[in-house]
């Protein structure tokens, strides 16, 4: 493997092997099932110097990202946390109808278009040209882009700059982190500040979510990491705030180095010193990620092999990234998962990638009523609960996978 992607040390410690995977949002037509199909290994590595924890690049960013099944609008519970995002940034920023605000991964607009109702100039920058145009439908002027040193110049260069510069579950899928970062500080205007959520690692190895690791996130972040990475691009983190998103994220507030600028939170202070307490600093914590992996497989298996002797039904709801990961890893097929639910029409009448489990719209759990529903984004678990509440008609339960086999009734 080639070194580090941010301080290019040789990399040589395993985080966790996950064996060979297809690419999670490639969902396949059903006249694609009997082809080749490619995959790649998905095997994580943490650097030794920097704990930058990060898979090795087999696709180009390109391949991934021209277009894209992922659409944020999708989520209710996603556009609430958007909104409430845009509520208090607003207050907190002062942020008035002179305030650009820019967006990296813009997506279809989810989040923008709180900004555009508040009658602020926004731009968001998005490589997914099928996603932007759904975002530049919705009133939301779009880029279409990868982001990086170069985009960021030919921004500048027509005269744009944020005063506030967003970045919302684009950090680990920039397969440049150095390019993307150094963009971000060229784009942000004096005393402007920049915001980025992004899945915590701490939080993905404390509650088994290996499932978050595919192809398309190059790099997971403890905060120690990302502020090294920053700092190095003078960028400095001021403030932190811990989220329940994904599984828990940390959301970052930075601003240029060299302004003095706000002071820094007893939020930063106090996260920094629970990282190092957590050995986020030391080899060997990284290492032992792989047996709690073993163990999540084995629990998750042993509850579905003993439901089917049982002679059950058990149905999917959701066909996310991360349910791609976990399918693969665990070797779970149609003998398991009879199929799976998505509200995302783009995904009903393709198939998983790997394990050729059809995806159906969600009126289909009424219509076979299944005894489980295993919830595979399981970030959104309450939600999707609440939306599939009518399974109690008959009995049906919900299952989570992770951090650990749970059975809600």
């Amino acid at each position: 493997m080639a070194g580090c992607l941010f301080c290019s040390a040789p990399l040589r410690q395993t985080f966790v092997d996950l064996g060979m995977s297809p690419l999670c949002e490639s969902y396949l037509p059903a006249e694609a099932l009997n082809q080749v199909e490619r995959f790649y290994p998905l095997h994580a590595y943490v650097c030794e110097r920097c704990f930058l924890v990060q898979v090795e690049q087999y696709v180009s960013p390109e391949a991934i990202f021209t277009e894209y099944a992922y659409f944020s609008s999708f989520s209710d519970s996603w556009l609430a946390h958007a909104k409430a995002y845009v509520d208090m940034i607003a207050s907190r920023l002062g942020l008035s109808g002179t305030s650009r605000v820019i967006e990296l991964g813009s997506n279809d607009g989810y989040l923008l278009q709180y900004f555009v109702a508040k009658g602020m100039p926004v731009l968001g920058v998005e490589p997914a040209r099928n996603v932007a145009e759904a975002a530049v439908a919705r009133g939301v002027p779009t880029h279409v882009a990868m982001f990086g040193r170069q985009t960021a110049r030919e921004l500048q260069a027509q005269g744009l700059q944020a005063d506030l510069l967003i970045g919302n579950n684009v950090l680990a899928q920039v397969p440049d982190v150095n390019d993307f970062v150094a963009g971000m500080k060229l784009l942000l205007k004096p005393g402007g500040v920049l915001t980025m959520e992004f899945p915590h690692l701490m939080r993905l190895m404390q509650e088994n979510q290996f499932d978050t690791i595919y192809h398309e996130h190059f790099s997971y972040f403890s905060f120690l990491t990302a502020e090294r990475i920053f700092a190095a691009h003078g960028l400095r983190l001021f403030d932190v705030q811990e989220l329940r998103t994904h599984g828990g994220s940390l959301r970052i507030y930075a601003g240029h180095a060299e302004e003095s600028g706000t002071p820094e939170s007893e939020d930063v202070t106090r996260l920094r010193a629970r990282e190092a307490s957590a050995g986020l600093n030391r080899l060997e914590t990284y290492a032992a990620f792989t047996e709690q992996v073993h163990e999540t497989k084995r629990r998750l298996l042993e509850f579905l092999i003993n439901v089917k002797r049982a002679g059950k039904h058990i149905a999917g709801y959701g066909a996310p990234g991360k349910g791609n990961t976990l399918l693969n890893y665990c070797g779970i097929r149609t003998d398991f998962l009879d199929y799976t639910v998505d509200r995302n029409p783009y995904k009903h009448g393709r198939f998983l990638p790997g394990t050729h489990i059809p995806i159906h719209a969600p009126e289909k759990i009424r219509q076979t009523r299944p005894d489980y529903v295993l919830i595979l984004p399981w970030n959104l678990k309450d939600e999707i609960m609440e939306q599939v509440s009518y399974i109690r008609e008959w009995a049906g339960q919900f299952v989570v996978p992770i951090p650990d086999v749970k059975v809600y009734p």
